[in-house]
């Protein structure tokens, strides 16, 4: 069973740390709009749900969410707070040194949101102990077996069947209805360069979340669940 680390003391923590095999969990999500009916938190939530069942598998210290990430291709709509690329790295760099310098082994970073893979993926590689960010591994396999509406775009999963599927696993109570469906027109460079998203869907929606159950978020977490345990499995190994 994980150890939270906010709910615990520094004694707890270190004692965690030495009698396991050192493994630290940290959510890391953005406070982002998600169209008329799903939270702005949306991301951490996914993020920390995930987080959660891997602390447990892992019998792990779990670090509490950060909840802000570098999202200015949403930054157009208003609710979302973005972070610069440059502060989520600094943030995860610093927290992963504090949590070596506590007797870490190893840091997994459960990432919620697009913006912070880069930053996220730079902290890693500079921190002092074994580090690996989790970008949801095993969702693009999951989703396809699972959707019933097509994407708004290659790739592209943004309050729609996948997202409104996920917190209605997660947090159902959350979910305000479901929207109309938004099939943006995308430029022929969509995907290649940074864009902000607010001049191609004034909802905040990129596709139809009407298909979306808490069934397929299950079992969409499950999948995600499973394949980052076999990633941290070969970091550990």
């Amino acid at each position: 069973m994980r150890l939270d680390a906010a709910n615990a003391t520094a004694l707890q923590v270190v004692a965690r740390l030495r009698a396991g095999r050192g493994i630290v969990v940290l959510p890391v999500g953005a406070l982002e709009q998600h169209g008329p009916h799903l939270p702005l938190a949306t991301d951490t939530l996914t993020a920390q749900a995930v987080a959660d069942r891997l602390a447990d598998a892992l019998d792990a210290l779990l670090l509490p969410a950060i909840g802000y990430g570098a999202t200015w291709n949403m930054s157009g709509y208003p609710g979302t707070v973005t972070l610069r690329p440059e502060t989520v790295e600094a943030l995860a760099t610093d927290i992963g040194r504090g949590v070596a310098d506590a007797g870490a082994r190893a840091l997994v970073m459960v990432n919620g949101d697009w913006g912070n893979r880069a930053p996220l993926a730079n902290a890693a590689e500079a921190l002092p102990l074994p580090a690996i960010v989790l970008n949801h591994p095993g969702l693009d396999e999951a989703a396809e077996r699972v959707r019933e509406s097509r994407p708004a775009a290659p790739g592209l999963m943004h309050a729609e069947e996948i997202e409104t599927s996920l917190v209605l696993a997660v947090a159902p109570h959350l979910v305000q209805g479901a929207p109309e469906a938004v099939y943006p027109d995308f430029p022929p460079e969509f995907g290649t360069v940074p864009m902000r998203m607010h001049g191609f869907s004034p909802s905040g929606v990129f596709g139809d979340p009407g298909p979306a159950t808490a069934d397929k978020g299950r079992a969409m977490l499950d999948a995600i669940v499973a394949e980052s345990l076999r990633v941290v499995a070969a970091l550990l190994a």
